[in-house]
């Protein structure tokens, strides 16, 4: 059930968000984003980063993405990268000299909007993205681990090679990846004067950095996921499906649903 707190925030943040949403641009600090929300007020949200050459009003097309959220009681938020091709992040192609600040202040800014706006903070907020937009989501997790409560990229991790520390405490994260990827294989390909990163090497390099080491397994929608846990409850899982670089709503459901069930996002 709401809290009444949140009803609240939701109705007076309404009045002053009625000129953005699915089809205008919500300005915030360094960007803009598009936000669809259940009638009632949201619960939480679900933040998206779309691939290369994407975009929010892009990302909103996809009616059937943002009535699985809207079912869920969830705002769908959907970021934007705003001018050129891509996020700003190391090591990507013709960004040698990016270190992701101007993204990551720009997630920040968002999450900041829906906070005062909306009434929930970061404990409610999972952010997941595809192809480009799932190396956003792994370098959030790696510098700004605070901003939610779960992270799910999808067909994506850092450029190169994992950075050489991440902030702690480690997030949780849930990493979804097609077995056939042609397009951003496992092992990562070269692109341009850089290379997509190995993702085996990356969970490597995280699951020591987070102190990850109870293994467990589980299954989800299409997905089959190994995972392990830390002393501080965080979990950190691959989950592979059948198939190349692709994406399904089902996926963010169930990451969603899993952070939930682990009490790493709260949802009541």
């Amino acid at each position: 059930m709401k809290s009444l707190l949140t009803i609240v925030a939701f109705l007076l943040g309404s009045q002053t968000a009625q000129a953005c949403g699915v089809q205008t641009d919500c300005p915030v600090p360094g960007g803009t984003y598009r936000i669809d929300m259940p009638a009632d007020g949201p619960t939480g949200a679900i933040l998206f980063a779309h691939g290369y050459r994407g975009t929010a009003n892009g990302t909103m097309r996809n009616a059937r993405f943002r009535q699985m959220a809207t079912d869920m009681g969830l705002a769908f938020v959907a970021l934007d990268a705003g001018p050129g091709d891509d996020w700003r992040l190391p090591n990507a192609p013709g960004q040698n000299a990016a270190d992701g600040t101007t993204n990551f202040d720009y997630v920040a800014a968002v999450i900041d909007d829906l906070k005062t706006k909306y009434g929930f903070g970061n404990d409610r907020v999972m952010i997941t993205g595809f192809s480009a937009g799932g190396m956003l989501v792994w370098n959030l997790a790696c510098a700004r681990p605070d901003l939610a409560g779960g992270f799910a990229p999808v067909a994506g991790t850092f450029w190169l090679e994992p950075p050489k520390t991440c902030t702690a405490p480690a997030a949780s994260i849930i990493h979804m990846h097609g077995d056939a990827d042609r397009t951003v294989p496992l092992t990562g390909r070269p692109i341009g004067n850089t290379k997509q990163g190995d993702v085996a090497e990356v969970l490597t390099f995280y699951r020591d950095l987070g102190g990850f080491s109870e293994s467990y397994s589980r299954q989800g929608p299409g997905l089959d996921c190994k995972g392990d846990r830390n002393a501080s409850g965080d979990v950190l899982e691959f989950c592979m499906f059948e198939g190349g670089h692709s994406f399904s709503r089902a996926y963010v459901a169930d990451a969603w649903d899993r952070f939930v069930a682990l009490g790493q996002i709260a949802d009541d």
